[in-house]
């Protein structure tokens, strides 16, 4: 009885796991796409009587601070997504900071040839339960062998899937929703 107990107690437990990682890989896929449309928002954002950031000509000389290659303005830290700072009044690109769901610190940041933050990914190694079915945009995602090989990174021009209500989604999971929500 206590060999049958313990069985039982070990499979819930393996199974626990596997859900609760389930959960954090769907949170990590909505985070990681809310940064990274918070950064195409601040990118896009117009100041005053400047053109679009698509529209300006790019300077590429050492220093410059403002467009980068391709004309994104990109910001130098995720706490500039959630209070602009290139704005008189509060200016919300990011409702608030999100930490990383698979390793619940902070993001890795990918960045640009000037040091401003274009992206983020996780610092987690495990191998994620999604391989393939990722909406458009996401599509190198396909295969990847750890939650690390996920980069959220907005370059101006590419194409990313969002639904009617602005969020991503992600389809393919066993037992999870079909839109992710906050």
């Amino acid at each position: 009885m206590i060999v049958i107990l313990g069985l039982s107690a070990g499979m819930a437990g393996s199974t626990w796991k596997t859900v609760m990682q389930r959960e954090r890989e769907e949170e990590l896929f909505f985070r990681g796409d809310q940064i990274r449309r918070g950064i195409e928002s601040y990118a896009n954002q117009r100041q005053g009587n400047q053109p679009q950031p698509s529209r300006q000509p790019v300077d590429r000389s050492p220093g410059r601070v403002g467009a980068g290659p391709g004309g994104a303005n990109y910001p130098n830290s995720l706490e500039d997504l959630v209070r602009d700072p290139r704005a008189l009044g509060v200016n919300r690109h990011l409702r608030k900071l999100y930490t990383d769901p698979m390793t619940g610190g902070d993001w890795e940041l990918i960045k640009d040839p000037a040091g401003r933050i274009k992206g983020v990914k996780s610092a987690s190694t495990q191998k994620p339960f999604k391989q393939d079915g990722f909406p458009l945009g996401y599509e190198s995602f396909k295969g990847a062998a750890t939650y690390a090989d996920w980069p959220f990174v907005y370059e101006p021009g590419r194409t990313q899937s969002t639904n009617s209500t602005g969020g991503a989604t992600i389809k393919g999971l066993p037992g999870v929703q079909e839109e992710l929500s906050d």
